[in-house]
């Protein structure tokens, strides 16, 4: 496993921690600014990391006008922002988009960045987006995965309708395009009915890379037959080995090779010189937060904020019985797996729930340590960093968690292909 680790860093407004914009001594204003992107992307590049992932929603209800909202620009468009060598992740909902265009500017990214895109595929999973985009009340979890793995195939479809050769530009013969190797793809779904082909031809990695965001059934069953990377919340190292072992067995019955699909649980390292500063970092920020995580928390379990005591566990009785919930099961599970493992209040999990992630509050050699753990015995093929606090956050880790990693021997300190896919040790 020596060097495959992967490593990508998730921009989450002005930093993961809800009380980070208070926190951080720049302009609240900075989440607006393209520049603010590309100095993440510099930073992202100085510590060879892999890609930079923006995550989307499409209504303001998690955050309530608390903190940036982290769908308030469009991650195509800011992506686009000034990069040499860093992969570009873009979240976009098929259950709030059309394939053909989403499929056409996803390309187009690929080809500003030579070859270095990714869409992050995700059915939405936020109540209020619904009210935004014609529809009352969000789909059905069942309905929105049969929209998803139709919308998938159709866009794959469109990247794949130009051969990888079909654009010639040959001046002497006046040949452009050869059009014998354009092909519409003609789909006549039960959803979508698109003839094709794309108006762009193939990209220099082929086609961007396939990110899906899903721990159900339905999203485990579309991340194994199509996905190149699985980004899954996972907050304990049982529940990720299980998760990884299950998503691989999928993919191996399906005929693809496990190492097809790399598997990322997300991770928030919160950090200091000693454990003593990392805990002082984390108490200022939850300080400034207030009991935003809390209602935060309420929202991704399902239940009412009034029935969560700080003091007493979740009630689990009342989550497992809301059959009307329709927001994250992956979410709602690595809460719930979470407090269960280890016996947690409210409060407790307040406290090690990163929202909804993995959290480390510690220093830089206890990150690498965690880090290193989970990559060597297969729980995870690296992470999706969600730093508290950006830019400061996302500087601290690559200055002094990455130098403890390439020492030993498991990251890497040079980009060493042209693509995101070839960064990420994916075939063609």
């Amino acid at each position: 496993m020596n060097g495959d680790l992967i490593l990508n860093v998730t921009v989450m407004g002005l930093g993961m921690h809800l009380g980070a914009w208070r926190h951080r001594p720049h302009p609240a204003t900075d989440y607006l600014d393209l520049d603010y992107y590309r100095a993440i992307g510099r930073i992202a590049e100085r510590g060879c990391l892999h890609a930079v992932f923006l995550a989307d929603t499409l209504a303001v209800s998690e955050e309530n006008f608390e903190r940036p909202n982290l769908g308030a620009m469009d991650p195509i468009t800011v992506l686009a922002a000034s990069t040499r060598d860093i992969g570009l992740v873009a979240t976009a909902s098929t259950s709030y988009n059309e394939p053909f265009n989403l499929a056409r500017r996803l390309a187009t990214l690929d080809h500003i960045s030579r070859g270095r895109a990714a869409w992050n595929v995700v059915t939405t999973f936020v109540p209020d987006v619904a009210g935004n985009l014609g529809d009352e009340l969000l789909p059905p979890h069942a309905a929105r995965y049969a929209r998803a793995e139709e919308f998938v195939d159709v866009v794959i479809g469109l990247w794949e309708s130009w051969d990888q050769d079909a654009l010639v530009g040959d001046r002497s013969s006046g040949l452009f395009a050869d059009s014998s190797k354009v092909k519409a793809i003609d789909h006549r779904g039960p959803l979508f009915s698109v003839r094709g082909p794309s108006t762009l031809p193939r990209s220099a990695q082929g086609r961007p890379v396939l990110f899906q965001a899903g721990a159900s059934a339905e999203g485990r069953a579309l991340a194994a037959r199509v996905a190149d990377v699985a980004f899954t919340a996972q907050n304990t190292m049982e529940g990720a080995k299980a998760f990884r072992t299950d998503l691989h067995g999928r993919a191996t019955a399906l005929g693809r090779a496990p190492s097809a699909v790399k598997v990322l649980p997300g991770l928030l390292p919160i950090l200091g010189g000693t454990e003593a500063e990392a805990s002082q970092r984390k108490d200022e920020l939850d300080a400034l937060a207030g009991d935003a995580e809390l209602r935060k928390l309420a929202l991704r379990v399902g239940v009412p904020i009034s029935d969560l005591a700080l003091d007493r566990p979740l009630p689990l009785s009342q989550i497992q019985a809301n059959q009307g919930f329709r927001g994250s099961q992956g979410f709602q599970a690595a809460a719930v797996g979470l407090a269960t493992a280890e016996n947690l209040t409210v409060r407790e999990i307040l406290y090690r729930n990163g929202g909804g992630h993995l959290q480390i509050v510690g220093t830089p050699e206890q990150v690498a340590d965690t880090i290193d753990l989970w990559h060597r015995d297969g729980a995870a093929d690296g992470f999706n960093l969600m730093i508290d606090e950006l830019p400061s956050g996302l500087e601290d880790f690559v200055d002094q968690v990455i130098p403890l990693l390439q020492r030993r021997g498991i990251f890497r300190n040079h980009y060493t292909g042209g693509s995101l896919r070839s960064n990420l040790g994916l075939g063609a």
